[in-house]
């Protein structure tokens, strides 16, 4: 009797240590043991929300595929139940609002009070900022999809990883395109530039890499016009530009944003030959939707769209699982890169056999990951932790449709240049 008690005892702590290394509390039986939490940061709520709810509904794909054989769908780890032998992905979500100080504490709460291993997010990199630093000071990976600045990359940190292409990169993307207009449009003669962004990590890093790009390929810049995110009136940033009349413009603006400066362009009846943009809003096919027609003729870099299906024919099968969880709103190139980012991330689990961060962040930099959702087809990252197969293509508007203008090899369309005029369209 003696030795049964002892040995339950000693089973009972042992289950508890290793709950406690895969980020169990003390109380979680038996049962539910075989889980990787996994903390989420979005903004779920605020004004980027719509785009927010896509990256959640877009983990929740990754958690899905992972967790669930799914033999038909061709990406890693879908012809399996669940990693390590049966481990399951179990998603904790938390709404950061698009506030810095909100995704730092709740990134706090998921790694001290949800004992998550890891974490995934935020969409915003004035968010990801902060909340990465929590998961470094805690030794727990921390996931990046969609946030841009280049300045997260550039922190030298061991569990920061980012699948998706950085500001710096597309700022020079876009330059690229401005010199292919000056070459093949008659008379495009672009020689000045606008930049309008918001107030944050991501748009002002946008601009300074805007900036330094437009100097280097020989643009002025005429127009540095920054403005609060969540705006209610962009009037006189507006204005600004058409003052200064730029012969193109970059845009650092996201979500509603994006769609008030559009609204707003079209009130005061200006807009430049040519208007380039990074991330969401222009990216957002709900936003593009909802302004119609007005939406047509600006440009952004695009890591995936719906009119990608000739060239990525992957996504269809894990498109249909996410169209289910938003209503039939199809990936966007934002969301999609969160699906990358917790399918890599469950692949270096895979191939780690472990669950100590750190042998998990030593195999993500060691190893070349299959990934058929990216445009490059896999994802490797160098230090700092940016995917250096990252891609994107210059997509533009067209009757609704994310056209591929840029570079040549990629294009299914001619570009309409220059945009057409409020009244023209």
């Amino acid at each position: 009797m003696v030795y049964c008690k002892s040995l339950m005892k000693l089973l009972l702590v042992t289950a508890v240590s290793v709950g406690l290394i895969l980020g169990f509390s003390p109380g979680t039986t038996l049962a539910q043991e075989k889980v990787i939490k996994i903390g989420t940061i979005f903004p779920l709520t605020g004004p980027v929300a719509t785009a927010g709810q896509r990256c959640k509904a877009a983990v929740e794909t990754a958690a899905e595929i992972i967790n669930n054989k799914h033999p038909n769908i061709k990406v890693p780890l879908a012809n399996q139940e669940g990693i390590l032998g049966g481990y399951k992905i179990v998603l904790v979500h938390t709404d950061s609002q698009g506030k810095p100080d909100v995704g730092k504490a709740e990134a706090e709460r998921l790694i001290n009070q949800e004992k998550a291993w890891g974490l995934i997010g935020a969409y915003n990199s004035s968010v990801s900022m902060p909340a990465s630093l929590v998961a470094e000071r805690a030794k727990k990976i921390f996931m990046c999809g969609a946030s841009s600045s280049a300045a997260l990359t550039q922190r030298d940190l061991k569990f920061f990883f980012r699948t998706a292409s950085t500001d710096e990169v597309e700022s020079h993307e876009f330059v690229e395109v401005l010199k292919w207009l000056n070459k093949t449009q008659k008379k495009a003669n672009l020689k000045t530039l606008g930049i309008i962004y918001e107030n944050s990590v991501f748009g002002k890093h946008a601009a300074e890499e805007a900036k330094k790009a437009a100097a280097k390929g020989g643009f002025n810049v005429v127009a540095d016009v920054p403005f609060n995110p969540g705006a209610t009136n962009l009037d006189s940033e507006v204005q600004t530009l058409k003052s200064k009349n730029p012969d193109a413009l970059f845009g650092a603006v996201l979500g509603a944003d994006y769609s008030l400066m559009v609204k707003t362009m079209k009130k005061m009846n200006w807009i430049p030959k040519a208007s380039l943009n990074y991330c969401s809003g222009y990216q957002d096919p709900v936003i593009a939707k909802q302004l119609g027609d007005d939406a047509n003729y600006f440009m952004g870099s695009t890591g995936y769209s719906p009119q990608f299906a000739d060239i990525m024919p992957a996504v269809a099968e894990v498109e249909k699982i996410f169209k289910s969880k938003t209503g039939g709103v199809p990936f966007d190139s934002d969301s999609i890169q969160e699906t990358i980012a917790l399918l890599v991330l469950a692949q270096a689990i895979e191939k780690s056999k472990s669950l100590d961060p750190e042998v998990v962040a030593k195999t993500l930099y060691a190893n070349t990951w299959p990934s058929p959702l990216s445009l490059s087809g896999k994802v490797a990252f160098v230090p700092g932790g940016q995917n250096k197969q990252a891609l994107s293509i210059v997509t533009q508007l067209q009757g609704g449709e994310y056209k591929r203008i840029f570079p040549k090899e990629k294009a299914n369309t001619k570009v309409i240049f220059p945009m057409k005029p409020w009244d023209k369209r």
